[in-house]
């Protein structure tokens, strides 16, 4: 079993690096589970538990693996929770009617009928998010409708849909046209054939347009997302219907296997993952998402290659850098800004903290990507990499220190360099924000406190699960004596149901405290 705290959101996450904030939620992942986890409409859900500074772990939970707010997905169950037949039953029928509307053929076969029609019948319903064909056109009178879509629009999918924006979902913050085209060329530049672009749906668009727009590129590209209305611009090939939390294909083995030949053609060689996950996900679901993609294309390898790393890209904001790097120890942060179309802040060009704090993580050499030097990267060559102007080679420190493209001071007490904005605290004896609460939590142990351990091996926490566990046990033993004497004189599912809806309404409570 594998533990790791992560808070909830981009803020707290940045907040968590300085010490802030007294409470958490892991996410549970064990190796071998005893029984699979029970299914939302998003697919498995994950295993969960709530802690707070000083306290012993709490009751674990079964909770929505992309949905990190329970308005988009309120599923929720006890781990030790038994469900009767009726309710199983009752969740997989939801369970069905939340998944899309049309099935993959008939998407694909509804793309081939629509790019037949001449111009002025192809249509799209904006308030639907829907290609139209003349049969559908009754049904959308009262929308807004979008007529004579050509075929640059078709290529173009994520201008001709509406973004989603909620960051703790499945948040659409589309790389801007410069990013974009940077990724396009140095990815051309490295010398890849086949990129799988996992959540980046413009960047597979433009490697899409490249290619029909330039014989001598040969790059091809596969678009897995959680965005099932991709599935009506692409054909099976190009398309998968994908959720990154939980390594889910909604259609099944037809789809993993599209992606399992993508990556293990011509024995694995020529292809990168890049990767944007929503900067709100959790990143120990992704990193175990994104091995169980690299274990797949290991299989496709040649015996040769089997040392060999499949190079990946993944997008995130540099705060999570060590979290990261304690998964895949290869990776480097790159100082190249990555900036967003339809994102208020993340735009490069801005300064101070107003700059974009996206960067890219890789396990290619740094000494062999150049950053564009127009914008105002350079080469150092102490360090082997292109950084930006302002990342100062640091003497003490034997790199160049900075992460958020300011130049940061050399504290010499920490024996490290610090946020220009950051002031050494005698009584805590740290850097720190001058205006930081010195009684905040410090690294360590979440549960009591000690520096020399982390919380997944306190020693306090074995005891008390076999505590809360025998515990349990009892209750349930009481709980269903209790319901078999109460089910003599009448119905179980009457004298249950205002039991139930006020347990529901103190687990709403306990997720949103």
């Amino acid at each position: 079993m594998a533990t790791h705290r992560d808070r909830l959101g981009v803020a707290e996450a940045e907040g968590s690096a300085s010490g802030a904030g007294s409470a958490g939620v892991e996410v549970v992942l064990l190796s071998d589970p005893a029984t699979p986890a029970p299914l939302c409409p998003h697919g498995p859900t994950l295993l969960f538990v709530k802690v707070n500074q000083g306290k012993e772990e709490t009751r674990r939970f079964y909770a929505c693996s992309a949905c990190r707010d329970r308005k988009d997905c309120d599923f929720f169950q006890w781990e030790d929770e038994k469900l009767s037949g009726a309710r199983l039953a009752a969740r997989e029928a939801r369970n069905q009617r939340c998944q899309p509307p049309l099935s993959r053929t008939q998407c694909v076969e509804r793309y081939l009928k629509f790019i037949e029609l001449p111009l002025s019948e192809r249509k799209f319903c904006q308030s639907c998010q829907q290609l139209l064909l003349p049969e559908d056109w009754e049904g959308h009178q009262e929308h807004r409708v979008m007529g004579d879509v050509s075929t640059t629009q078709l290529r173009r999918p994520s201008r001709l849909l509406s973004p989603l924006e909620n960051k703790k979902t499945n948040a659409q913050y589309l790389f801007a046209d410069r990013s974009c085209q940077f990724l396009v060329d140095l990815l051309s530049t490295l010398g890849f054939r086949r990129v799988l672009c996992v959540g980046t749906p413009r960047l597979h668009e433009l490697i899409r347009l490249k290619a029909s727009g330039d014989e001598k590129s040969n790059i091809k590209s596969l678009l897995l997302d959680i965005d099932y209305r991709y599935s009506q611009f692409y054909m099976e090939d190009s398309f998968c219907h994908y959720n990154m939390f939980n390594h889910h294909f909604f259609d099944g083995e037809a789809a993993l296997e599209v992606c399992r030949t993508f990556l293990q053609d011509d024995k694995g060689e020529g292809v990168i993952m890049v990767t944007d996950p929503p900067f709100g996900g959790l990143v120990e679901p992704l990193a175990v998402t994104f091995k169980k993609l690299i274990a797949m294309w290991k299989k496709g390898q040649s015996q040769d290659n089997t040392h060999e790393e499949l190079p990946i890209f993944w997008i995130f904001p540099y705060f999570f850098e060590s979290r990261i790097c304690q998964f895949f120890p290869s990776f480097r942060m790159l100082d190249y800004q990555v900036d967003y179309d339809n994102h208020a802040l993340y735009k490069h060009g801005k300064t101070g903290r107003k700059q974009s704090p996206v960067r890219i993580f890789t396990n290619i050499p740094p000494s062999r990507i150049a950053l564009p030097v127009e914008e105002g990267y350079r080469f150092c060559p102490l360090c082997e990499r292109y950084v930006s102007l302002e990342n100062q080679h640091c003497e003490h420190c034997g790199s160049c220190t900075s992460k958020d493209s300011r130049k940061w001071n050399h504290c010499f007490l920490c024996k490290k360099c610090v946020k220009p904005s950051w002031v050494h605290c005698s009584t805590c004896g740290r850097c720190a924000l001058p205006d930081h609460s010195c009684e905040g939590p410090r690294d360590g142990c979440f549960v009591c406190g000690e520096l020399d351990h982390k919380r997944s091996a306190c020693p306090k926490i074995s005891a008390s699960r076999k505590a809360n566990k025998a515990v349990r046990k009892q209750k349930q033993r009481k709980s269903n004596k209790m319901k078999m004497e109460t089910a003599k004189g009448q119905s179980m599912n009457h004298t249950s149901v205002p039991k139930k809806k006020k347990r529901r309404e103190r687990v709403h409570q306990y997720l949103s405290s």
